[in-house]
């Protein structure tokens, strides 16, 4: 069961329940994936809505190792998931949400 309090999703993933979540490390990697010079430019990357395969692939596989799981990208492009397309893009999205939980990158909490 994930704990949301952590960021953490549960998604049904290549035919298992699996828990994601972006760790400062799973982030670092995002960050570096995207070229983005740091978590603001991330956020904002995010924001436009504009997301590839590619791109659902970086986010969900950063967050399966954030969870623990020892995936590559190229084992995650080859999951199948209910909704197609549209049940990556809504793991991804469930996933971004959770991390920033809504509020503006680098807001005070």
């Amino acid at each position: 069961m994930p704990n949301t309090y952590r960021g953490e999703i549960a998604a049904h993933l290549g035919g298992k329940q699996r828990t994601l979540v972006l760790t400062l490390g799973a982030l670092a990697e995002l960050e570096s994936a995207f070229g983005a010079s740091d978590l603001m430019a991330l956020a904002e990357r995010f924001g436009t809505g504009r997301l590839s395969a590619r791109d659902l692939v970086r986010i969900i596989a950063a967050g399966l190792r954030g969870a623990g799981e020892a995936i590559s990208d190229d084992e995650v492009a080859t999951l199948t998931i209910d909704g197609g397309a549209a049940g990556y893009v809504r793991v991804a999205a469930d996933l971004i949400a959770a991390t920033f939980d809504g509020a503006a990158v680098g807001e005070a909490r």
